[in-house]
């Protein structure tokens, strides 16, 4: 089963995914997709505040990230981690859960990074917004590091998400029940 989806032209096809007995998602996967991430940050571009950061959670975003960095001509962009490593020095974290996960996870980030962030308008990007916890981490993040949120912003908004109206998206990605049909 697949779900045929257009984002603002640009039209793909799906797997839907049971995720348990009674729900499933469509399966977006920005990887190894260059014509999507292209297109996705190109799109995304247009929509968006100002904004003098990019800030994205590891790791399906990363692509959309470099992309929209790469187009906006920005000197650089950064990734909240899912795990500290040796050479990030003084970190601090904020806890997750996301709908494809199991189990709670946590994001990171380094000093360094929070000094750039400090006093700056930070753009958080994800390639889907569900439930909104990997958005609301990293906005803790930001946070945390002194930083001002310009916005929240995805290539997705799936299921009640879309119904946000603190996120920026390009298309709605409905929620499907085990069998494949559209929740209602």
């Amino acid at each position: 089963m697949n779900y045929e989806i257009d984002i603002k032209g640009l039209k793909r096809s799906l797997p839907i995914c049971p995720l348990n007995d009674s729900l499933a998602i469509g399966a977006f996967v920005i990887f190894g997709d260059v014509e999507l991430t292209i297109h996705c940050a190109r799109e995304l571009l247009k929509i968006v505040p100002e904004y003098d950061i990019l800030l994205a959670p590891e790791a399906k975003s990363i692509p959309l990230i470099y992309e929209m960095a790469r187009q906006s001509k920005a000197d650089n962009y950064l990734i909240a981690r899912k795990k500290s490593k040796a050479y990030m020095q003084e970190v601090f974290e904020a806890k997750v859960q996301s709908i494809t996960t199991a189990g709670t996870q946590s994001l990171f980030m380094s000093k360094e990074d929070a000094d750039l962030i400090k006093g700056k308008r930070v753009l958080i990007l994800d390639d889907v917004i569900s439930t909104g916890e990997s958005i609301a981490a990293t906005e803790q993040l930001v946070l945390q590091a002194g930083g001002i949120v310009a916005g929240r912003a995805a290539i997705l908004a799936e299921g009640d998400a879309a119904e946000r109206d603190d996120i920026i998206f390009l298309q709605k990605l409905p929620l499907f029940n085990a069998d494949g049909s559209v929740k209602a």
